[in-house]
């Protein structure tokens, strides 16, 4: 009787059908090889090729870049491509290439104006203060395309009780995507013409840049229902996002917020964070809150420094808080909360 053998590539035990067909497939180590080395050739016609492509392309690239000119661009697109850039972007935008640098000139030119305007109008630097000169310089810049000149000129139009004109200057900064003056500009609408609605629009875009006084004043016309339907809970989340973002008043209107339930769920514990971060960054009614807080659990000296500070703030009500506080504690206890809250209005006035 034949004796039935498996193929050398068996340990001896039978194996599944399935997988004998496997076993019954002759190796060809030659075979392999020459596949390997046909797929090695055809990769690298395939690399060759790619590489030729990328240099033709990248000759092409730099033949078109030679004869782009971006200083032939109009300006007023320029303008509204860069004229709300910060001044180190902008600076660094013009270290692309020669066209930009050139294209961007009179952009360079406004910062260096707007820097010169704001020395002219604080009196910093060594040189005096001069309004008239001030707003000059802004115009130069504004001019030029800048959108931060726009704003300062703008301002100080404003203040000189050219407000139509100054609400000239902060639209088309505003136009030009500048956070800064689509605030200014909404809370103009909301001062001189009463448009609350449109405010509310502008404060909406500045808002969502993140611009915290936006958020704030969104918040409140929310909160009032000025301009916008009342909505308590979008104001609370706005409150919030500006708090975050270092405004003192919404810091405060945050506390309020959480202490009251109004639009938020009701927490003390984030109202009293909130209150005392208010309180810290000078808000008065907040000093003047923090410091009952602090009374009524029985910190009298901490208490005091606080409802003095609201009574220097010119907060009526602390007054006669702290004069009851003054009574209670001990000589050494009210000069070191004196003493405290001299020392913080001196750190404050230094800032």
């Amino acid at each position: 009787m034949e004796q039935r053998t498996w193929p050398c590539g068996s340990d001896g035990r039978k194996v599944p059908r399935a997988f004998s067909a496997l076993h019954q497939t002759p190796c060809s180590s030659r075979y392999h090889s020459r596949h390997r080395y046909e797929k090695n050739v055809k990769w690298e016609v395939e690399e060759a090729k790619r590489r030729e492509r990328l240099l033709r392309r990248r000759r092409e690239g730099e033949g078109a870049e030679e004869e782009r000119d971006f200083a032939a661009m109009p300006f007023d697109v320029v303008r509204r491509i860069c004229g709300s850039m910060t001044t180190p972007n902008l600076m660094a935008a013009s270290g692309v290439c020669r066209a930009w640098k050139e294209a961007l000139a009179p952009l360079r030119e406004a910062a260096l104006l707007l820097h010169h305007g704001k020395r002219l109008k604080h009196g910093r630097g060594g040189v005096c203060r001069n309004l008239d000169k001030a707003l000059d310089s802004f115009l130069k810049g504004a001019n030029r395309g800048s959108a931060a000149a726009m704003v300062d000129a703008g301002l100080l139009l404003w203040e000189m009780g050219r407000k139509r004109e100054g609400m000239d200057f902060y639209r088309a900064a505003a136009e030009l995507g500048d956070p800064a003056g689509q605030c200014n500009l909404g809370l103009s609408y909301l001062q001189e013409s009463s448009n609350s609605q449109e405010a509310v629009k502008w404060f909406y875009r500045a808002a969502f840049a993140g611009h915290v006084r936006s958020q704030y004043s969104l918040a409140l016309c929310l909160q009032q229902g000025r301009g916008v339907e009342r909505n308590p809970v979008k104001a609370a989340k706005w409150y919030i996002r500006a708090a975050e973002g270092g405004s003192t008043r919404a810091m405060y209107n945050t506390a309020l917020c959480y202490l009251s339930g109004e639009g938020i769920v009701r927490n003390y514990q984030e109202a009293r964070k909130w209150m005392k971060r208010a309180a810290l960054a000078g808000h008065r009614k907040a000093q003047f809150e923090h410091g009952l807080t602090l009374f009524a659990e029985g910190d009298g000296g901490y208490a005091l420094v606080f409802l003095e500070l609201a009574t220097r703030a010119g907060e009526t009500a602390a007054t006669h808080i702290r004069d009851v506080l003054l009574q209670q504690l001990s000589p050494k206890l009210r000069a070191y909360a004196i003493t405290c809250a001299d020392n913080w209005q001196t750190k404050q006035a230094s800032r």
